[in-house]
This record gives structure tokens, sequence and C-alpha cells, in this order.
């Protein structure tokens, strides 16, 4: 592995701006388009903005929308001024926002109008913007000048570029690898959220991993569709932010990425590499495919020989139509790949990968083009990264999968002990997964020792801040959250003694709690909905600590 060696990444988006300034940069599906010239002028009035309310370098300015063209704008040019980004995600719960805007210190903080509708600003003591992202309009200012500002945007824009906005006008922040680029929330509660503190050297690094490794091929004609959520590292870095630095085009979906949604969006925009999570490409295989691969006559014909290879073309080339026939490979990651449906996708010979990443690497550690996998692994370590498995046989014996490298976080913010912990004393980030790594260098994941469960978009659903809420409910004595078969069963443990001592049998009690599901849904993200309940007649297993085994609890998915 040769030496990193840094670059500005400010310095890459200035020099990336300048030379497609012309080029289409960012359009919301079936709806507005700017170019680079465009998104740098919408930039440049926030950085004015930014200056009359006196936003300070180093200072935070928080971004809970959904995916769209001015989620990009605001991000660039939160980065570009020197500030920090706090992307939040906007299933996220008003409490739950009040509170990362708080523990952040966002100063400024730009919102979808659903969102600020349930927000108070009196619970953000610290900002002193809110701004609505779709117009740019100040929603609320703590002082007079920053209604001000908005108004005579315009004006000020004339007086410093009285003739024209050209590419030379760009001069943005210069960056150095160490410093702070963003803080990018694991969780939205008080007792779970840990700030993950992104560097540029992180930035940068996995911006040159998919320029000179993963993706060589992708230039300023690329296309890109970006349906996962730009508040999570895996979507924000390979389907928007790479791509803004080498002059792509983004399409950003702006609504539910329905697998329906999804093969039209591709279909439309025909993109030359499409980033997903495993559900996606799942959705699709048993809406389309898996009743036609299950038949009798079509199972016995995919197992002759010949005929197998002449169907599995076909089943490819189909497939390969669907998503828009134009991509160099499909690029999953954010949550483990179904065995079958993965081993039939290898089979037709599908250009699919599986890579690995976490919000703590900005989130590139593992990855091989999709020629070069091999089943079941989620590939080596990725340009830049060393990664080791803590393990007296790491070729057998699972062990901690660790790693190392320019894309490892500073850590967790206003967080030293979480901070401490994230890292072995000889300084591997130590990632709380298990794997086992092959004589090539593969890397295989055998499990997950945490307790996080990924939801169908790539979100981070902690299951002890659902049960924490569940718990909460009268006669509820514990509870569990485990992933079932693609959705969240809640297994609950309930205080029959009491309730039989309140004259409520066992029939009725649990009658009561199961209709209480509703309203337990109402206080968790969209994401983390419990599908249903199950009662437990005794007690959970538990360790020495009084923690439930969880793991005896688990279910296939």
């Amino acid at each position: 592995m040769g030496e990193f060696q840094f670059k500005s990444v400010n310095k890459l988006l200035e020099n990336s701006f300048r030379e497609n300034w012309e080029r289409m940069a960012l359009s919301n599906y079936q709806g507005t388009t700017l170019c680079y010239r465009d998104v740098a002028r919408r930039i440049e009035k926030l950085h004015i903005a930014f200056e009359k309310c006196f936003l300070h370098k180093g200072d935070k300015v928080a971004i809970c929308a959904k995916n769209q063209i001015n989620w990009a704008v605001s991000f660039l040019a939160t980065i570009t001024y020197g500030a920090v980004a706090v992307p939040i995600l906007a299933d996220f719960k008003a409490s739950n926002i009040h509170y990362l805007v708080n523990h952040s210190e966002a100063r400024v903080l730009f919102v979808d109008d659903f969102i600020w509708e349930n927000l108070l600003p009196d619970e953000m003591p610290g900002v002193f913007a809110i701004v609505r992202i779709n117009t740019f309009q100040v929603l609320y200012a703590k002082v007079p000048r920053i209604m001000e500002a908005r108004e005579h945007m315009n004006e000020y824009f004339g007086q410093r570029h009285p003739n024209a906005f050209l590419p030379e006008d760009l001069h943005y922040y210069q960056d150095s690898p160490n410093e702070l680029a963003m803080i990018n929330y694991t969780s939205g509660t008080s007792g779970f959220s840990k700030g993950v503190m992104v560097p540029y050297r992180a930035l940068f690094s996995n911006i040159q991993f998919a320029h000179e490794d993963a993706l060589p091929s992708l230039n300023n004609k690329t296309n890109v569709v970006s349906m996962l959520p730009l508040a999570h590292m895996y979507g924000m870095m390979f389907e928007f932010f790479f791509e803004m630095s080498i002059g792509a085009h983004v399409h950003f979906l702006t609504r539910i990425p329905s697998p329906k949604i999804i093969l039209q969006a591709l279909g439309e925009v025909k993109p030359d590499i499409i980033i997903a999570v495993p559900l996606i490409i799942e959705k699709v295989y048993k809406s389309n495919l898996q009743k036609v691969v299950e038949r009798g006559t079509m199972k016995t014909l995919l197992k002759m020989p010949v005929i197998d290879k002449v169907i599995q073309k076909k089943i490819n080339s189909s497939l390969r139509e669907a998503f828009g026939g134009n991509f160099e490979e499909v690029i999953l990651g954010g949550a483990a790949f179904n065995k079958d449906i993965e081993k039939f996708f290898y089979n037709i010979g599908f250009p699919y990968t599986v890579g690995y990443g976490m919000t703590e690497c900005a989130p590139i550690i593992a990855y091989a083009h999709y020629d070069k996998k091999k089943l079941y692994s989620c590939g080596r370590a990725a340009m830049n990264m060393q990664i080791r498995i803590d393990s007296s046989d790491p070729e057998n014996i699972d062990g901690e999968i660790q790693c190392k490298g320019p894309n490892v976080t500073l850590g967790y913010y206003k967080n030293p002990e979480a901070t401490k912990n994230l890292f072995t004393e000889d300084g591997w980030m130590r990632t709380g997964d298990m794997g086992v790594i092959d004589k090539d260098g593969y890397l295989f994941i055998r499990g997950r020792s945490k307790c996080m469960i990924l939801g169908p978009n790539g979100q981070n659903i902690y299951p002890e801040e659902l049960e924490s809420v569940i718990n909460s409910v009268a006669y509820v004595v514990d509870s569990l959250v485990i992933e079932d078969n693609g959705g969240l069963t809640a297994l609950i443990y309930p205080d029959y003694h009491r309730a039989e001592l309140n004259g409520l049998n066992r029939e009725d009690l649990e009658k009561v709690l199961s209709g209480l599901l509703p309203q337990i849904n109402t206080e968790l993200p969209s994401y983390a909905q419990i599908r249903k309940m199950e009662f437990m007649p005794e007690d959970f297993e538990r360790t020495p600590k009084s923690s439930i085994k969880r793991y005896l609890y688990q279910r296939n998915k």
C-alpha cells in the first residue's frame, strides 16, 4: 500500500465546479435541475448569509430534510465555508432532533416543512437561525440582522460580483487532514447517540478509493440515482459527494424508494453505477423473479447444464435492462445480503458486489470489484485501509474485525469514554463485528457482536432504544426487539402476577398490551416500527450481569 497523500477536499470541489461549470450537477427526479454554476451560485449566496450572520469557521450547521437538491447545496455550502456539517435523519422525532441539534451545538438548522411543524425553537437555545431548505426562507431568527441578510441577499451578491459570477470567483476554504468536516450521529436519542467525528482525511480517502480503485471509469458524463438517505454516510459519500468531486450528475429520488419507483427511475436515468442496500435487490428478485425461478419446469431446466446457461444469460440480460442497462456494477452495502438470493445473482453472472463499511470509516472498510468478488464475502481491505481479525486463527476462528487507516474517525463528539473504547491499545479501530479473512485477504462477516439491526434502507436501528419505549408501558417487565422475517418483532415478558392481582387474567393482559402497539409505534421512527408482539411465558435467560442473552432469541431473516 502506497503512502497516503492528502489533498484538500474543498479544493477538489472548487476545481470540479470550475471545470464543469456548464454541466448538469443536481436534479430532483422529474423536477428541477441545477448546473454546477447554479449550485456554485447558491453556495455563494449561503456563504454571504453565513458571513452576515457571523457564522465562524468550525461552527456547526445541522441539516434535517429529505433528499433533494437543496440538501446537497446546504451541505456543500457548509463545508466549503469551513463550518462543520451535521446531517440528521428526517425520520427522527422532534425531541430527538432537538437533542441532536443541542448536543452538536449547531448554530444554523436547515429543515423541511414537515419537520419544522413539530419543532420548538425554544428547545434549541443555541440555534440562531432556522431555514426552510426548499426556499432558503428564514423560519426563525434570533436577531434581526439574519432576516435582513436574507431580504437583501441579491443586493449583497450583486455588490460582491458586480459584473458576473464566474468560475474564477470560487475560493473555497482550504481544509487540512485531521480537521473536523462533519458529525454524523449513529442514532437519535440521548442515551444512545454517538456523534461520529468525520475528519477531512476520511472524506478524501473515500473519494480517492472511489475514483482510483472502485469506480475509475466514472467521470463528468456519469449519471447516478440517489436513493439512500443523505444523512447516512453510505448514501452521502457514494451517491452524492464523490460524484460532485468528478463533475457527475446526481438525480435525487425525493420520495420513498419503493421497488416500483426505483425501477422506474433507473429505467429513465440509466445510471452508470447503482449504490443500494440489499433489500432493494431482494425486493426486485421476490416481485419479478422468484415465482418464475421456482416454477417446476424452470427448476428442472435450471438443473440441465446447457439449458441452464442459456436461461441464466436471459435472466441476467432482462435484469440488467430493468436496472437501466447502462451500469457497470451494483454495489450493495449497509446490511447483510440474503444468502440464497446472493447465490442466485452470483450464478447468473449479475454484476453485483457487496462492500463493508461503517459510519466511523466514512464509510468504506472493504470492497472488491464484481469481477474479483468471492461469494458471501464483502471484499478485501479498501484502498488506504488495513484489516485484521482479533483471533488466534484469523482464517478459521471468528474474531472481531478491526481496521486502521485514514478513513477512521477522530472519535465520538463530546464522548471521550466511548472514543477510548472504540480503539485497541495499539490504535486499531474496533468494529464490533465478527468475521474471518481467507488466505487471499477476503473478509467474511460472521455476525454482529453489537445489537444493532440494519433497517430497510440501511438505517441503524438500536433495539435498546425501542425496548426502552416498550418497557415504560405498564405491566411490561422486560422486552427484546428482534429482526424477524424482514420486520421487527417485540418479545415481551409481562408482569402476569401483578395483572392478576388487579383482576386481569393472562389472555386479557395480552390483549391490552397488543392493543397498545399503535401507540408505542407513534414514539418510534418510521423505519423502526414494531410489526408484532409475542409474549414470553417466563422471563428471558440472562447473563450474570442480568442482561438478556440476546443471541438465544435471534431468528433467521
